[in-house]
């Protein structure tokens, strides 16, 4: 990827070692229990829920369609690091709902870039998809069930290259590598359910509607080449 990446500062006292790159793939998906046009009318007002959704990560406004967040602090081989990116919500384009990386403001040397790139797309399917107990939610809750509701896939792709202290390369690079894949995947599996739970989670309370079940999201990691494609599903259930 090449999405307006932040250029990687090199730390003299690092002798020029150069950054080491780290890559992961995800793909999910989430059901909401309306029509593409609420759906779509809730996604552009992100002003309203993003901020709200994104905690416990902080979020700071970044002009109109922008945030910096703070991801929180993880760390492997003795090197610790707190990600900070900034990212633009783009406005949707023939469906497609894009988020990526911009420059931070001030350009502070963090000693890593990130490379981020998401795009989601929404689809209407018939209501008859909905379970028998999410039709016995709308009935007791005496509201009608939707004919249509909607799915919202996405495609996650991450790419980050980080300045690492001279003593980190005096590890073997294989162990180097796949503690970073790691700790990167790791990282997109704290945050993406949560935030895709929270999502759902708060557009369906502000439409009064059920929230779908657990069927109704998944996630998973796309393998690299010469691995098997895809991971078994996971889904991430999150406490109010």
């Amino acid at each position: 990827m090449t999405h307006n990446s932040q250029p990687l500062p090199v730390d003299p006292q690092d002798n020029g070692f150069p950054p080491v790159r780290f890559q992961t793939h995800f793909q999910g998906r989430m059901e909401m229990f309306a029509p593409g046009q609420e759906v779509e009318d809730y996604l552009q007002a992100h002003q309203g829920w993003f901020r709200r959704c994104a905690q416990p990560m902080q979020a700071d406004p970044l002009g109109d369609h922008g945030y910096v967040l703070t991801i929180g602090k993880f760390g492997a081989l003795g090197f610790d690091v707190e990600p900070k990116i900034a990212v633009m919500l783009e406005p949707p384009q023939d469906g497609n709902y894009l988020m990526h990386t911009v420059p931070l403001p001030d350009g502070p040397d963090l000693g890593y870039e990130v490379d981020f790139l998401s795009n989601m797309t929404l689809h209407q399917v018939n209501g008859d998809r909905l379970t028998e107990k999410s039709l016995k939610q709308f009935a007791q809750a005496e509201i009608p069930w939707p004919e249509t509701i909607t799915q919202v896939e996405w495609d996650l792709k991450m790419d980050v290259a980080v300045q690492f202290p001279g003593y980190i390369y005096k590890l073997p690079m294989k162990l180097i590598q796949s503690t970073g894949d790691r700790l990167l995947t790791e990282i997109i599996r704290q945050v993406s359910p949560r935030l895709t739970y929270k999502v759902q989670q708060d557009f369906h309370q502000e439409k009064g509607l059920p929230l779908p079940p657990k069927s109704g999201r998944y996630f998973q990691r796309v393998k690299p080449a010469g691995e098997d494609q895809f991971e078994p599903e996971m889904e991430t259930e999150v406490e109010s």
